[in-house]
């Protein structure tokens, strides 16, 4: 059977796809080489934070902080944080252990929103003990 289509999701035709992550946190860089995304949707470019980029100045400009959470771009609409991550989870497939999980954890809006805050503390400290910087794209810090 396949995958359940979401009405919040925009139909696959003329979609851009691209996820801005932090390309130093190993935690990060798991999330997105694991994440399969079902090929009826397209194909998703990953963008490093910390790198220069027309996505990277586009967020800024947006007044979006990548330290809080990574975005996606479906079409020409963002999504950042938790928001992100349950749309992702949404375009993704079922196969595999990690995408079964993902989805379970966070195909529920209120539950990712939950979730995301943990995520994101957790990843801040792993930097922090790496010690790694803030990606500070907004020069806040």
């Amino acid at each position: 059977m396949p995958p359940a289509e979401d009405s919040n999701v925009p139909a696959a035709s003329n979609r851009r796809l691209h996820l801005v992550y932090d390309g130093k946190c190993p935690m990060c860089r798991r999330y997105v080489r694991w994440q399969r995304i079902r090929r009826d949707v397209g194909e998703l470019e990953l963008i490093d934070a910390r790198q220069d980029s027309e996505a990277r100045r586009e967020l800024t400009a947006m007044g979006v902080d990548l330290d809080e959470g990574f975005a996606l771009q479906i079409g020409e609409r963002w999504y950042h944080g938790s928001e992100a991550l349950h749309r992702l989870t949404l375009l993704g497939t079922r196969s595999g252990l990690f995408n079964r999980l993902m989805y379970r954890l966070f195909a529920s809006p209120e539950r990712t929103a939950r979730l995301y805050p943990l995520f994101r503390a957790c990843r801040a400290g792993l930097l922090k003990v790496l010690g790694r910087g803030a990606i500070d794209n907004l020069g806040r810090k």
